[in-house]
Formats: structure tokens, sequence, C-alpha cells
């Protein structure tokens, strides 16, 4: 269910970009005074491509860690909505400016809403990073019976839109019940497997912290299985479609790109 590499790419990169810069600067400091007194131009190959790759490591940094980021979906969690081999952008600042590699929260801008999709460190762990919709907001008491939502006792309207039918990559399908939820004002598309049985609860959203669930309903694992979502362990919000390939083909979805994510 997650949605990036298990390597943690952001370190990878800071740890690059770091290394080129101290080469740089030491090249600026002292080496290049150095070939300056000794009338040489020649420019050691690891300096020439420190110097070369710096800047472009410091813009891709800066844009990943503060503006956009993309990620790519594995797995079917939010179906209809998303589908496996999307790729998407991440929008890294509407809840606030984040510092990179600790994400300690350094300015607030906003906070999610319900109905965002919403890419965060999956908790308990933080050990990948995972994509859910926001079901439930701080204070929010969340109930699911027969497999229709409640929201502080206001039951979030379901109308059928058509039957169809699901799959994995082991090539196993089921049938689902596709459906168009109201969530308070956020209209999407969701999944229902008939045959799976009900996941009935009843909690309330902690301080700080948020009810996620994918609309791939009877197959997600979220704040169902692994609790509530803490505040400090959100990435961004999902906003467009960028690519989306059909993995076991691999033909390209050329209808999805661009596709605003609701």
């Amino acid at each position: 269910m997650g949605v990036t590499m298990d390597f943690n790419f952001e370190l990878i990169l800071f740890y690059a970009l770091a290394l080129s810069g101290i080469i740089a600067l030491l090249d600026v400091l002292y080496f290049a005074p150095k070939r300056k007194k000794q009338q040489s131009k020649k420019m050691p190959l690891i300096v020439d491509y420190a110097r070369s790759f710096f800047p472009i490591l410091l813009l891709v940094f800066s844009v990943r860690s503060f503006a956009y980021e993309p990620f790519r979906i594995p797995s079917g969690s939010l179906k209809p909505t998303l589908l496996v081999g999307d790729f998407i952008l991440v929008n890294k600042f509407d809840y606030g400016i984040r510092l990179p590699v600790i994400h300690t929260k350094i300015l607030s801008i906003g906070e999610p809403q319900r109905g965002d999709i919403v890419v965060f460190r999956e908790p308990p762990t933080e050990s990948r990073d995972l994509i859910k919709r926001v079901i439930g907001l701080p204070g929010d008491r969340v109930s699911y019976k027969d497999k229709v939502l409640y929201i502080n006792g206001k039951e979030m309207s379901q109308q059928f839109k058509q039957y169809g039918t699901d799959h994995d990559d082991s090539s196993a399908s089921w049938k689902v019940v596709e459906k168009q939820e109201n969530l308070l004002g956020v209209t999407h598309r969701i999944f229902q497997i008939p045959a799976r049985e009900n996941d009935d609860f009843d909690v309330v959203v902690p301080a700080g912290k948020y009810f996620m669930m994918g609309d791939n309903r009877d197959d997600s694992a979220d704040s169902r299985a692994w609790g509530f979502l803490p505040e400090k362990n959100i990435i961004g919000k999902a906003t467009r479609v960028w690519m989306s390939v059909d993995t076991p083909k691999h033909p390209v979805r050329w209808e999805r790109i661009g596709e605003k994510i609701v």
C-alpha cells in the first residue's frame, strides 16, 4: 500500500548535495587559488564533477523539499481515484513549510481538509510513504456501519454508479461496486467488494491527528489497521497525475495525464 521506494531518496540526495557542496567550497577557498599560483588550469575530475552537479542538486533538492515532489502509486488502495502505475505530484507547501530530512515544521500555512488525498510517512514506524484520503479531522466522531460512513452523526451519502471487477498482480479478480460518495461536499468515487464482510467501527479523532481511509474501501490498509495519523507525519497533498503507465502491459494512459486529483 506504499507510494515510494523503500530507500530514503531524500537522505541520499541530501548527502550528495552536501558532499558536492563541500568539495566545491574547498576548491573555491583552497584548491583554485593554489592552481592559480601554479598557473595550472587543470581541475581535478572530482572537483569538476562536484562544481558541475552542485547547482543541479541544489535546485532538485529545493524544489523537492519545499515545492513539489513526485510519487508513484504501486497499489490499488485508492482505486478508482488513483490507479496502479499513476505518477503524481504532491504539493509540499499547502500544509506548511518543513525542514528537509528532519521534517520539522517551521511555517504553518494550512491544515489538511476533509476529502484531501494526502501522502504521509506510515505510522508508527515511518518506514515507508503511504497515500490515503482524509476522512476524519481532529475532534470528529467517525463511524462506519454496513460500509457507510457517518461523520459527527451525519450519513455520507453514496450513489450507485456501476458494477465492475478489480484485480491484483497475480491476475486474480473479483467483483466490485463503484459508488459516488459525498464527503460533506467533497464528491469522489469509491470501490466496495460485496463479498467482503463489513468492518464497522466508531471512533473519535484525537487532537493533532487524522483518520485516513483508502477509496478502495474493502482493500486498503489504513487507519482501520494502524490507527490515527499524527500531523507530524504528513508530507503533502496529492494534486495531479503527471504520468500513468499500465504496468503489466506498459502502455501509457494518455487520458490520465494532467488529471486533477479529487
